[in-house]
């Protein structure tokens, strides 16, 4: 497929750094959208032209993982851009059974976001919110952003908290009712004032630190649900006693299994958005000031589109 545009997330950004080992050499980015090209002989479901974005990561649907239904849960799973050759290039090859049509009224920069709200929509499925809940993402980065979206279109009032205040207008915007940085007080008051109660029913967080872990069980009431989506790499010390005295349901989300089709959906509705959130765009050639733009605070998803740039 020719690729338009691709997007840059942290995972991106750490291979790049050198923090995350890959096989090199490596052609970087998973997450993108495009044109067919060409295709092999025994190709059905997709067409020369079709406009296609691509679920960059597949299962070996062999081991037991995949054969109960946990495919994202594979040990042997193969992630474009990270595990083969990916998008951060004019042409990427991608099989078959990772090409989704892109609906005809979603403009590329929504459909860019499609493989991260595919993360959050299952994410946000796995913490079953009920309309007239209230709910708290933790993170306001482009996982956060969206979340916020999904669960307002499940009827959640969702209460936006981060480190900083940088991007509460855009929450705003995007539906949040309440905004909270976490330097300006007590998450448990917050929680407790947004709710009118003992904390928010349900907390995704997806800020991927291990104070992130400890905000979210801050933010939670008893009985309530936290989902976690960040993967913290350093130790994440959690107060367990506290966990079973009030009962939390702390529950793990991994990728996605068969969320994509729903993330193009709520694209194509409107009750998405992701064309916001796609702050920069550089052009290939400029790729270096690409990176150098997902690091720098005011970003939040930085594109790649050969011959294009701003």
């Amino acid at each position: 497929m020719r690729v338009d545009l691709a997007g840059l997330c942290g995972t991106d950004y750490s291979i790049w750094t050198g923090a995350r080992a890959v096989a090199y050499p490596r052609v970087m980015g998973h997450e993108f959208v495009g044109r067919v090209q060409g295709a092999g002989r025994d190709v059905r479901s997709v067409r020369l032209g079709d406009r296609v974005v691509v679920e960059p990561n597949y299962s070996c649907g062999r081991c037991p993982l995949c054969r109960e239904g946990n495919r994202n849960l594979c040990f042997q799973r193969t992630t474009i851009g990270i595990d083969v050759d990916g998008a951060f290039a004019e042409l990427a090859r991608v099989p078959e059974r990772c090409c989704w049509a892109v609906p005809a009224k979603v403009a590329d920069d929504d459909a860019l976001l499609a493989e991260p709200l595919a993360v959050v929509t299952r994410a946000v499925k796995r913490g079953a919110p009920r309309a007239g809940e209230t709910a708290a993402v933790v993170g306001a980065g482009t996982l956060g952003l969206l979340a916020l979206q999904v669960l307002t279109a499940a009827g959640a009032r969702v209460l936006v908290v981060s480190r900083t205040s940088r991007r509460f207008a855009m929450a705003k915007a995007l539906g949040a009712a309440d905004t909270h940085a976490v330097s300006a007080g007590s998450l448990d008051g917050a929680a407790q004032q947004f709710s009118g109660r003992e904390g928010v029913d349900l907390v995704i967080e997806t800020a991927g630190s291990a104070m992130a872990v400890q905000h979210a069980l801050s933010l939670v009431r008893p009985g309530g649900r936290v989902v976690l989506t960040g993967l913290p790499h350093e130790p994440t010390p959690v107060a367990f006693f506290s966990v079973v005295r009030r009962e939390v349901t702390i529950t793990g989300s991994m990728i996605y299994q068969d969320e994509f089709g729903e993330a193009l959906r709520l694209l194509e509705s409107g009750a998405v958005r992701g064309e916001p959130l796609v702050t920069h765009r550089f052009d290939l050639d400029a790729i270096g000031e690409a990176f150098d733009a997902h690091h720098d605070p005011a970003s939040i998803k930085v594109a790649v589109a050969p011959g294009k740039s701003s």
